[in-house]
């Protein structure tokens, strides 16, 4: 609207979301459609924050501008659905992503598990990864595999500037290691989430955040550590975990949609499974996906899912 200076009067504004009506990390959005004196507003999608929910459409019809809503409003829910899953659910889209053989095992029986997908897969991950506000993984995959949990974007096309995302440790006895990486390297904040007895007053942890979170039998309560997430503003989060803490998710019906890469190998029925879930007797309660899409990256293949409700 600056670039368009005068010719914004009289236009029409496209926005996906209704403009804000308060003062946040910017001034209302609102007051600047007005100011800039466009005539209609169509907006896609109703924001359901308390302090914007209609007063942002209000304040426009009040000084005479005409707005419609409703147009393409699933397309623009999808578009923020980190966003309306914090404000509408209190806890943030859960996304977990897995990498497994063709038949369905992510490590072999001594751990190993790089690299299982190809290079194109794995510069796939960056991407979600740079898209989301916090990383989350368990202590079992720091002892494994001491990951950087930090997005590394290929420099070949236009990187977009991103804050990275929160490194997220659920550890109920604080078991990571001072030289971790994610304690030690300093590439993205972390945070540290522990059980209310256990004291993280070790030396090693004074550079990154911690706070207790409840339990919930022999794992931290995850709809705990989501509320807490959720209050910490994070609106996506994208786990990169192992077979019980994503199983555990699965089954406290807190996954969203599963990233599932394929690659072309076995690695035998000794290797460690994708994910560790109650046991079934009956076929009619077996967890049903909806693929969402499916896309190639190079030899592998990715599958988009979301649980059937």
């Amino acid at each position: 609207m600056r670039e368009a200076g005068e010719r914004a009067r009289g236009a029409t504004a496209y926005v996906t979301l209704e403009p804000c009506a308060h003062w946040g990390r910017t001034p209302p959005c609102a007051d600047a459609l007005i100011a800039a004196g466009v005539a209609r507003v169509v907006i896609a999608a109703e924001d359901p924050f308390p302090q914007v929910d209609g007063h942002g459409i209000a304040k426009l019809r009040a000084t005479g501008i005409e707005v419609q809503t409703g147009l393409m409003r699933d397309a623009a829910r999808e578009l923020n659905v980190g966003f309306f899953s914090r404000i509408e659910r209190k806890r943030p889209w859960v996304r977990v992503k897995l990498a497994m053989s063709l038949d369905g095992r992510t490590a072999l029986a001594n751990g190993e598990s790089k690299w299982i997908t190809g290079e194109a897969a794995r510069s796939d991950v960056q991407r979600w990864r740079a898209r989301s506000s916090a990383i989350l993984t368990g202590s079992g995959t720091v002892l494994a595999d001491n990951p950087h949990l930090t997005v590394r974007l290929e420099q070949n096309g236009p990187v977009h500037a991103f804050v990275p995302p929160l490194r997220v440790v659920l550890d109920r006895h604080l078991r990571t290691p001072a030289e971790s990486h994610v304690l030690a390297d300093g590439q993205a904040p972390t945070l540290l989430l522990h059980a209310a007895s256990i004291s993280a007053n070790d030396s090693c942890f004074e550079h990154v955040a911690c706070a207790a979170v409840a339990e919930q039998g022999t794992l931290l309560d995850l709809n705990a550590v989501l509320a807490l997430l959720a209050a910490r503003d994070c609106n996506e989060v994208h786990v990169e975990a192992g077979p019980t803490l994503c199983g555990a998710l699965l089954a406290d019906g807190l996954v969203d949609e599963l990233l599932l890469y394929i690659a072309p190998v076995f690695l035998g029925d000794s290797a460690r499974p994708l994910l560790h879930l109650p046991l079934l007797t009956d076929m009619a309660n077996r967890w049903r996906l909806q693929t969402l899409d499916q896309r190639q990256l190079g030899e592998d293949l990715r599958i988009r899912l979301r649980p059937r409700p």
